[in-house]
Protein backbone atom coordinates (compact mmCIF):
# COMPACT_ATOMS: atom_id res chain seq x y z
CA UNK A 1 0.00 0.00 0.00
CA UNK A 2 1.30 3.42 -0.66
CA UNK A 3 0.46 6.65 0.58
CA UNK A 4 -1.29 7.98 -2.43
CA UNK A 5 -3.46 5.00 -2.41
CA UNK A 6 -5.20 6.14 0.89
CA UNK A 7 -4.31 9.78 0.94
CA UNK A 8 -8.29 10.19 1.56
CA UNK A 9 -7.28 8.80 5.05
CA UNK A 10 -4.38 10.90 5.70
CA UNK A 11 -6.18 12.65 8.70
CA UNK A 12 -7.17 9.76 10.48
CA UNK A 13 -4.88 6.48 9.94
CA UNK A 14 -2.11 5.16 11.33
CA UNK A 15 1.36 6.71 10.76
CA UNK A 16 3.33 4.41 7.75
CA UNK A 17 7.21 3.36 8.17
CA UNK A 18 8.35 6.17 6.19
CA UNK A 19 6.92 8.63 8.37
CA UNK A 20 7.91 6.38 11.83
CA UNK A 21 11.97 7.99 11.87
CA UNK A 22 10.85 11.94 12.48
CA UNK A 23 7.71 10.71 14.47
CA UNK A 24 9.92 9.35 16.86
CA UNK A 25 12.30 11.95 17.13
CA UNK A 26 9.08 14.26 17.20
CA UNK A 27 8.06 12.25 20.78
CA UNK A 28 11.43 12.17 22.45
CA UNK A 29 11.88 15.62 21.95
CA UNK A 30 8.67 16.70 23.31
CA UNK A 31 9.19 18.52 26.77
CA UNK A 32 5.71 17.76 27.65
CA UNK A 33 6.39 13.88 27.85
CA UNK A 34 9.61 14.08 29.37
CA UNK A 35 8.06 15.78 32.26
CA UNK A 36 5.56 12.91 32.34
CA UNK A 37 7.44 10.13 32.95
CA UNK A 38 9.46 12.44 35.12
CA UNK A 39 6.98 12.61 37.61
CA UNK A 40 5.81 9.11 37.10
CA UNK A 41 9.40 7.52 37.57
CA UNK A 42 10.44 10.15 40.32
CA UNK A 43 6.92 11.25 41.95
CA UNK A 44 8.71 12.34 45.33
CA UNK A 45 11.64 14.00 43.15
CA UNK A 46 10.63 15.64 40.23
CA UNK A 47 9.72 18.72 41.19
CA UNK A 48 13.42 19.18 42.99
CA UNK A 49 15.50 17.02 41.18
CA UNK A 50 13.99 17.83 37.55
CA UNK A 51 16.47 19.59 36.15
CA UNK A 52 18.80 16.82 36.24
CA UNK A 53 16.45 13.76 35.94
CA UNK A 54 14.67 15.52 32.87
CA UNK A 55 18.03 15.51 30.45
CA UNK A 56 18.63 11.90 31.92
CA UNK A 57 14.98 10.61 30.76
CA UNK A 58 15.88 12.16 26.81
CA UNK A 59 19.47 10.57 27.00
CA UNK A 60 17.70 7.29 27.79
CA UNK A 61 14.42 7.24 25.13
CA UNK A 62 17.04 8.27 22.71
CA UNK A 63 19.60 5.51 23.29
CA UNK A 64 16.10 2.55 22.90
CA UNK A 65 14.55 4.92 20.46
CA UNK A 66 16.43 7.48 18.46
CA UNK A 67 17.55 4.77 15.78
CA UNK A 68 13.96 2.95 14.54
CA UNK A 69 12.53 3.47 11.43
CA UNK A 70 9.41 1.40 10.99
CA UNK A 71 6.54 0.76 12.86
CA UNK A 72 7.43 -3.07 13.73
CA UNK A 73 10.66 -2.23 15.14
CA UNK A 74 8.68 0.26 17.74
CA UNK A 75 6.18 -2.43 18.57
CA UNK A 76 8.75 -5.03 19.29
CA UNK A 77 10.35 -1.91 21.75
CA UNK A 78 6.38 -2.01 23.09
CA UNK A 79 6.33 -5.77 23.77
CA UNK A 80 9.48 -5.53 25.85
CA UNK A 81 7.49 -2.89 28.13
CA UNK A 82 4.56 -5.07 27.65
CA UNK A 83 6.43 -8.46 29.19
CA UNK A 84 7.61 -6.07 32.17
CA UNK A 85 4.26 -4.35 32.40
CA UNK A 86 2.68 -8.14 33.15
CA UNK A 87 5.31 -9.53 35.40
CA UNK A 88 4.81 -6.27 37.73
CA UNK A 89 1.18 -5.62 37.78
CA UNK A 90 -0.85 -8.89 36.67
CA UNK A 91 -0.48 -12.08 38.70
CA UNK A 92 -0.85 -14.37 35.05
CA UNK A 93 -1.50 -13.54 31.50
CA UNK A 94 -3.63 -16.38 29.80
CA UNK A 95 -4.85 -16.55 26.30
CA UNK A 96 -7.48 -18.77 24.37
CA UNK A 97 -9.29 -18.83 20.82
CA UNK A 98 -6.31 -18.13 18.74
CA UNK A 99 -5.78 -21.67 17.48
CA UNK A 100 -9.24 -21.43 15.58
CA UNK A 101 -8.06 -18.24 13.75
CA UNK A 102 -6.67 -18.20 10.14
CA UNK A 103 -3.28 -16.13 10.97
CA UNK A 104 -3.30 -15.09 7.26
CA UNK A 105 -6.37 -13.29 7.41
CA UNK A 106 -7.83 -10.04 8.39
CA UNK A 107 -10.54 -9.86 11.15
CA UNK A 108 -12.39 -7.31 12.95
CA UNK A 109 -12.23 -8.16 16.44
CA UNK A 110 -15.16 -6.70 17.97
CA UNK A 111 -14.33 -6.46 22.15
CA UNK A 112 -15.24 -5.59 25.52
CA UNK A 113 -14.18 -2.77 26.47
CA UNK A 114 -12.74 -1.86 30.28
CA UNK A 115 -9.30 -0.29 29.54
CA UNK A 116 -8.63 2.57 27.53
CA UNK A 117 -4.83 1.50 26.22
CA UNK A 118 -4.94 -1.98 28.18
CA UNK A 119 -7.96 -3.35 26.18
CA UNK A 120 -6.08 -3.38 22.77
CA UNK A 121 -2.56 -3.68 24.43
CA UNK A 122 -3.38 -6.74 25.83
CA UNK A 123 -4.83 -8.32 22.52
CA UNK A 124 -2.46 -6.73 20.62
CA UNK A 125 0.60 -8.50 22.84
CA UNK A 126 -2.01 -12.11 22.69
CA UNK A 127 -1.66 -11.75 18.83
CA UNK A 128 2.05 -10.73 18.70
CA UNK A 129 2.94 -14.41 21.08
CA UNK A 130 1.31 -15.99 18.57
CA UNK A 131 3.02 -15.08 15.72
CA UNK A 132 0.14 -13.05 14.28
CA UNK A 133 0.23 -9.54 12.81
CA UNK A 134 -0.46 -6.95 15.34
CA UNK A 135 -4.12 -4.81 14.99
CA UNK A 136 -4.74 -1.44 14.15
CA UNK A 137 -6.82 0.03 17.25
CA UNK A 138 -10.05 2.55 16.93
CA UNK A 139 -9.28 5.19 19.43
CA UNK A 140 -11.40 8.33 20.06
CA UNK A 141 -10.47 11.90 19.48
CA UNK A 142 -10.95 12.63 23.09
CA UNK A 143 -8.27 10.51 23.92
CA UNK A 144 -5.42 12.85 21.52
CA UNK A 145 -5.67 16.32 23.49
CA UNK A 146 -1.96 15.87 23.98
CA UNK A 147 0.10 16.15 20.45
CA UNK A 148 2.92 13.50 21.72
CA UNK A 149 -0.22 11.20 22.92
CA UNK A 150 -1.48 11.60 19.44
CA UNK A 151 1.99 10.57 18.22
CA UNK A 152 2.65 7.96 20.36
CA UNK A 153 -1.47 6.26 19.66
CA UNK A 154 -0.44 6.19 15.55
CA UNK A 155 2.78 5.13 15.66
CA UNK A 156 1.28 1.77 17.65
CA UNK A 157 -1.10 1.50 14.43
CA UNK A 158 -3.99 3.56 15.88
CA UNK A 159 -6.42 5.30 13.73
CA UNK A 160 -8.80 8.01 14.87
CA UNK A 161 -12.25 8.39 15.88
CA UNK A 162 -14.03 11.77 15.27
CA UNK A 163 -16.10 11.50 17.99
CA UNK A 164 -16.05 15.80 18.59
CA UNK A 165 -17.59 15.80 15.12
CA UNK A 166 -21.29 17.57 15.04
CA UNK A 167 -23.86 17.79 12.27
CA UNK A 168 -23.07 16.92 8.91
CA UNK A 169 -19.78 16.40 9.85
CA UNK A 170 -20.40 13.68 12.17
CA UNK A 171 -22.07 12.17 8.90
CA UNK A 172 -19.05 12.69 6.86
CA UNK A 173 -16.52 11.17 10.24
CA UNK A 174 -18.47 8.16 10.59
CA UNK A 175 -18.60 7.05 6.88
CA UNK A 176 -14.73 7.55 6.78
CA UNK A 177 -14.12 5.49 9.58
CA UNK A 178 -16.38 3.41 7.72
CA UNK A 179 -14.42 3.30 4.80
CA UNK A 180 -11.29 3.05 6.25
CA UNK A 181 -12.25 -0.26 8.61
CA UNK A 182 -13.23 -1.99 5.26
CA UNK A 183 -9.98 -0.52 3.30
CA UNK A 184 -7.76 -2.17 5.96
CA UNK A 185 -9.68 -5.35 6.26
CA UNK A 186 -10.66 -5.86 2.02
CA UNK A 187 -7.88 -4.34 0.51
CA UNK A 188 -4.96 -4.06 3.00
CA UNK A 189 -5.82 -7.74 4.66
CA UNK A 190 -5.27 -5.65 8.24
CA UNK A 191 -6.95 -6.71 11.08
CA UNK A 192 -8.53 -3.95 13.19
CA UNK A 193 -9.66 -3.84 16.86
CA UNK A 194 -12.85 -1.57 18.22
CA UNK A 195 -14.10 -1.46 20.97
CA UNK A 196 -17.98 -2.77 21.12
CA UNK A 197 -19.21 0.51 21.94
CA UNK A 198 -18.37 4.36 22.63
CA UNK A 199 -16.57 4.31 25.74
CA UNK A 200 -15.22 2.03 28.42
CA UNK A 201 -18.12 -0.39 30.18
CA UNK A 202 -17.97 1.61 33.95
CA UNK A 203 -20.80 -0.71 35.35
CA UNK A 204 -19.16 -3.96 34.13
CA UNK A 205 -22.11 -4.60 31.64
CA UNK A 206 -20.86 -5.81 28.28
CA UNK A 207 -23.38 -4.66 25.42
CA UNK A 208 -22.26 -3.86 21.43
CA UNK A 209 -24.09 -1.08 20.61
CA UNK A 210 -25.86 -1.80 17.17
CA UNK A 211 -24.91 1.44 15.57
CA UNK A 212 -21.01 0.19 15.80
CA UNK A 213 -22.57 -3.00 13.72
CA UNK A 214 -24.63 -0.33 11.31
CA UNK A 215 -21.52 2.17 11.10
CA UNK A 216 -19.42 -0.95 9.51
CA UNK A 217 -21.68 -1.32 6.96
CA UNK A 218 -22.74 2.84 6.17
CA UNK A 219 -19.37 3.48 3.51
CA UNK A 220 -20.81 0.54 1.29
CA UNK A 221 -24.50 0.83 1.42
CA UNK A 222 -25.02 2.49 -1.78
CA UNK A 223 -22.03 0.28 -3.75
CA UNK A 224 -22.29 -3.52 -2.19
CA UNK A 225 -22.36 -4.84 -5.53
CA UNK A 226 -25.33 -6.51 -5.18
CA UNK A 227 -24.48 -7.77 -1.83
CA UNK A 228 -26.80 -7.38 0.82
CA UNK A 229 -26.47 -6.56 4.70
CA UNK A 230 -25.75 -9.93 6.08
CA UNK A 231 -22.71 -10.45 2.68
CA UNK A 232 -21.33 -7.23 3.60
CA UNK A 233 -21.15 -8.48 7.33
CA UNK A 234 -19.67 -11.76 6.67
CA UNK A 235 -17.14 -10.40 4.30
CA UNK A 236 -15.37 -8.25 7.84
CA UNK A 237 -14.54 -11.41 9.64
CA UNK A 238 -15.60 -10.50 12.95
CA UNK A 239 -14.57 -12.07 15.94
CA UNK A 240 -15.85 -11.23 19.48
CA UNK A 241 -13.04 -10.80 21.58
CA UNK A 242 -13.46 -10.83 25.98
CA UNK A 243 -11.22 -9.58 28.12
CA UNK A 244 -11.55 -10.54 31.62
CA UNK A 245 -9.77 -8.67 34.63
CA UNK A 246 -9.32 -9.52 38.20
CA UNK A 247 -9.17 -6.32 39.37
CA UNK A 248 -9.70 -2.81 37.57
CA UNK A 249 -7.28 -0.21 38.01
CA UNK A 250 -9.53 2.03 37.48
CA UNK A 251 -12.44 1.44 39.45
CA UNK A 252 -12.63 3.75 42.00
CA UNK A 253 -12.54 6.35 39.23
CA UNK A 254 -15.12 4.73 37.68
CA UNK A 255 -17.05 4.60 40.74
CA UNK A 256 -16.72 8.21 41.20
CA UNK A 257 -18.25 9.15 38.07
CA UNK A 258 -21.15 6.80 38.41
CA UNK A 259 -22.04 8.37 41.68
CA UNK A 260 -21.57 11.52 40.24
CA UNK A 261 -24.01 10.55 37.52
CA UNK A 262 -26.83 9.02 39.76
CA UNK A 263 -26.86 11.92 42.37
CA UNK A 264 -26.21 15.27 40.27
CA UNK A 265 -26.58 13.89 36.99
CA UNK A 266 -23.67 14.41 34.98
CA UNK A 267 -20.15 14.25 35.50
CA UNK A 268 -17.64 16.85 34.80
CA UNK A 269 -14.34 15.31 33.33
CA UNK A 270 -11.15 17.10 34.42
CA UNK A 271 -9.07 18.19 31.49
CA UNK A 272 -6.53 15.37 31.06
CA UNK A 273 -8.37 12.67 33.02
CA UNK A 274 -7.98 10.28 30.57
CA UNK A 275 -4.85 10.26 30.43
CA UNK A 276 -4.68 9.89 34.21
CA UNK A 277 -7.18 6.65 33.66
CA UNK A 278 -4.38 5.37 30.67
CA UNK A 279 -1.64 5.87 33.45
CA UNK A 280 -3.66 3.98 36.42
CA UNK A 281 -4.50 1.29 34.04
CA UNK A 282 -1.30 0.46 32.90
CA UNK A 283 0.55 0.91 36.00
CA UNK A 284 -2.11 -0.60 38.36
CA UNK A 285 -2.19 -3.72 39.75
CA UNK A 286 -4.92 -6.21 37.61
CA UNK A 287 -4.72 -9.37 39.02
CA UNK A 288 -5.36 -12.32 36.50
CA UNK A 289 -5.64 -11.24 32.88
CA UNK A 290 -7.74 -13.50 30.51
CA UNK A 291 -8.01 -12.83 26.32
CA UNK A 292 -10.34 -14.94 24.83
CA UNK A 293 -10.83 -15.20 20.70
CA UNK A 294 -14.16 -16.43 19.78
CA UNK A 295 -14.82 -18.27 16.10
CA UNK A 296 -16.04 -14.77 13.35
CA UNK A 297 -19.39 -14.68 13.29
CA UNK A 298 -21.08 -16.57 9.92
CA UNK A 299 -24.45 -17.43 8.53
CA UNK A 300 -27.53 -15.15 8.46
CA UNK A 301 -26.84 -11.57 9.97
CA UNK A 302 -29.51 -9.93 8.54
CA UNK A 303 -29.69 -6.55 10.84
CA UNK A 304 -27.37 -4.63 12.83
CA UNK A 305 -29.00 -5.81 16.05
CA UNK A 306 -28.76 -9.62 15.27
CA UNK A 307 -25.08 -9.11 15.02
CA UNK A 308 -25.36 -7.57 18.08
CA UNK A 309 -26.70 -10.00 19.79
CA UNK A 310 -24.68 -12.43 18.85
CA UNK A 311 -21.45 -10.40 19.63
CA UNK A 312 -22.36 -10.02 22.96
CA UNK A 313 -23.46 -13.75 24.06
CA UNK A 314 -20.29 -14.98 22.63
CA UNK A 315 -18.35 -12.20 24.71
CA UNK A 316 -20.77 -13.31 28.22
CA UNK A 317 -19.99 -16.99 27.03
CA UNK A 318 -16.30 -16.68 27.62
CA UNK A 319 -16.00 -14.23 30.17
CA UNK A 320 -13.85 -15.47 32.98
CA UNK A 321 -14.81 -15.07 36.10
CA UNK A 322 -12.12 -14.33 39.16
CA UNK A 323 -12.89 -14.97 43.24
CA UNK A 324 -13.17 -10.90 42.83
CA UNK A 325 -16.83 -11.60 40.95
CA UNK A 326 -18.44 -13.88 43.34
CA UNK A 327 -17.04 -12.14 46.38
CA UNK A 328 -18.52 -8.92 44.74
CA UNK A 329 -21.94 -10.72 44.84
CA UNK A 330 -21.90 -12.34 48.19
CA UNK A 331 -21.03 -8.53 49.54
CA UNK A 332 -23.74 -6.94 47.68
CA UNK A 333 -26.30 -9.58 49.23
CA UNK A 334 -29.44 -11.43 47.86
CA UNK A 335 -28.01 -13.70 45.28
CA UNK A 336 -27.47 -16.61 47.03
CA UNK A 337 -29.61 -18.74 44.50
CA UNK A 338 -26.66 -18.10 41.60
CA UNK A 339 -25.10 -21.49 40.92
CA UNK A 340 -21.61 -21.97 39.60
CA UNK A 341 -19.60 -20.42 42.50
CA UNK A 342 -15.96 -21.56 43.32
CA UNK A 343 -14.53 -22.36 46.81
CA UNK A 344 -13.11 -18.53 47.77
CA UNK A 345 -9.77 -18.10 48.36
CA UNK A 346 -9.76 -16.00 51.60
CA UNK A 347 -6.90 -14.44 51.09
CA UNK A 348 -8.32 -12.73 47.96
CA UNK A 349 -11.21 -12.23 50.32
CA UNK A 350 -9.48 -10.22 52.34
CA UNK A 351 -7.58 -8.55 49.67
CA UNK A 352 -10.52 -7.72 47.69
CA UNK A 353 -13.06 -6.70 50.81
CA UNK A 354 -9.74 -4.22 51.44
CA UNK A 355 -10.18 -2.76 48.50
CA UNK A 356 -13.73 -1.76 48.33
CA UNK A 357 -13.95 -0.90 51.93
CA UNK A 358 -10.66 1.78 51.50
CA UNK A 359 -13.13 3.44 49.45
CA UNK A 360 -15.10 6.35 50.32
CA UNK A 361 -18.69 4.42 51.71
CA UNK A 362 -20.79 6.00 48.53
CA UNK A 363 -18.72 4.97 46.10
CA UNK A 364 -18.60 1.18 47.26
CA UNK A 365 -22.01 -0.35 45.93
CA UNK A 366 -21.01 1.03 42.12
CA UNK A 367 -17.23 -1.17 42.97
CA UNK A 368 -19.03 -4.17 44.02
CA UNK A 369 -22.01 -3.64 40.93
CA UNK A 370 -19.04 -3.46 38.25
CA UNK A 371 -17.59 -6.55 39.55
CA UNK A 372 -21.02 -8.40 40.16
CA UNK A 373 -22.39 -7.44 37.02
CA UNK A 374 -20.63 -9.99 34.75
CA UNK A 375 -21.87 -12.92 36.37
CA UNK A 376 -25.82 -11.12 36.55
CA UNK A 377 -25.20 -10.58 32.83
CA UNK A 378 -24.32 -13.76 31.86
CA UNK A 379 -26.94 -15.52 34.16
CA UNK A 380 -29.51 -12.93 32.89
CA UNK A 381 -30.12 -11.50 36.04
CA UNK A 382 -29.19 -7.47 35.52
CA UNK A 383 -31.73 -5.25 36.42
CA UNK A 384 -32.54 -2.70 34.34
Amino acid sequence: MTTTDTDQFHEIRPYYDHEAHDVIQRIINHPELIDAICQFRFPQVHKSLGFILRPLIRRKLASQFAKINTVHEFQMQVAGYMARMIKTTTEGFTVSGLDKLDPNKAYLFVANHRDIAMDPAFVNYALYLNGNNTVRIAIGDNLLKKPYVSDLMRLNKSFIVNRSAKGREMMRAITELSAYINHSLLEDQHSVWIAQKEGRAKDGIDRTDPAIIKMFYMSRRKNTEGLSFSDVINQLNIVPVTISYEYDPCDALKAKELHSVATEGRYNKAEFEDIQSIVNGISGNKGQVHVHFDEPLSGDLDSAEEVARQIDQAILDNYQFFDANWIALEMLGGYEHISGKPRIDPAKRQAFEQRVNAQPEAYQAYILRMYANPVLNSRGLLKD
